[in-house]
């Protein structure tokens, strides 16, 4: 014979759970209104920016006329940061494992390295590139060049990230890992870079989004992107206010667009994570 549950215990917790949902629905109403108000806050302040821009003078034909020729520098900048970030993903690994070697080469170089980039201007480094290296007989056009110099920029300042992403793996599953008798390489390949990349991946993602910014240097060198653009109508016409405002408004539309999807490759990291490990927040 089974004994029956005591329908008291049941009934409570019914109304438990009831409660519980009744809160879920609570907070994600607030959520809602949230949002919400803060889509009314900014609603407010872009209205304040136009009529203090409006008083200002500013000629929005002009604004209007120019935007496509300005626009199209997008691509150029987008194409410049994502090889730099690429470059500079390869020079941070390869720092980071240096600095990780107890080859006393290897490490010593990698702190060098690190050390020298990390103390000298991005503009300095991109005119030695461009400016510098003809007198050692190596000549490279504008766009290698700023792909070059902010890639070995980030990748110094990268290689940081990726050690501490690496030693973010508990030393338990290296030594593991060395008693299946993998190699230092296969080691680093199965066990250690698939997990410190869920480390690594945010953090390079806002290196990224730096990276966008930043690439307006290389304009000096005389590449056709988005502020070299912008600069350039704006002299001629003597409206720099205008062109400039353009070039912040396509900057910061695209660095919304990545970080979109900075934020879903996040999500999806996070759920690959708790489906191993198990664990919810």
């Amino acid at each position: 014979m089974t004994q029956e549950g005591d329908p008291t215990k049941k009934i409570e917790g019914l109304d438990v759970a009831e409660t519980r949902l009744k809160h879920i629905d609570e907070a994600k109403r607030k959520k809602k209104i949230f949002i919400v108000k803060v889509t009314l806050v900014w609603i407010g302040i872009f209205v304040a920016l136009f009529y203090v821009l409006y008083r200002f003078n500013l000629d929005f034909r002009f604004m209007l006329k120019y935007t496509p020729f300005i626009f199209k520098g997008v691509g150029i900048t987008i194409f410049v940061s994502i090889g730099a970030i690429a470059c500079a993903c390869i020079l941070a690994l390869i720092g980071a494992v240096s600095r990780l070697s107890k080859n006393p080469v290897l490490y010593g170089a990698s702190t060098f390295y690190v050390s020298l980039i990390r103390g000298t201007p991005l503009i300095v480094q991109i005119f030695v590139i461009y400016l510098g290296l003809p007198q050692l007989g190596i000549i490279l056009s504008a766009i290698p060049a700023g792909i070059i110099a902010l890639s070995v920029n980030y990748g110094a300042y990268m290689t940081e990230i990726f050690r501490g992403g690496i030693q973010a793996v508990r030393r338990g599953q290296m030594e593991a890992a060395y008693s299946l008798g993998m190699t230092y390489t296969q080691m680093m390949k199965r066990v250690v870079l698939p997990q410190a990349l869920r480390i690594i991946i945010p953090a390079t993602g806002n290196e990224f989004i730096a990276m966008l910014k930043d690439s307006s240097l290389v304009a000096f060198l005389g590449v056709w992107e988005l502020f070299f653009r912008a600069q350039k109508v704006g002299r001629q016409n003597f409206r720099n206010m205008e062109t400039l405002l353009i070039a912040a408004l396509f900057y910061w539309m695209v660095t919304i667009l990545f970080q979109y999807f900075q934020g879903r490759l996040e999500n999806k990291l996070a759920e690959g994570t708790t489906k191993i490990t198990g664990m919810t927040h």
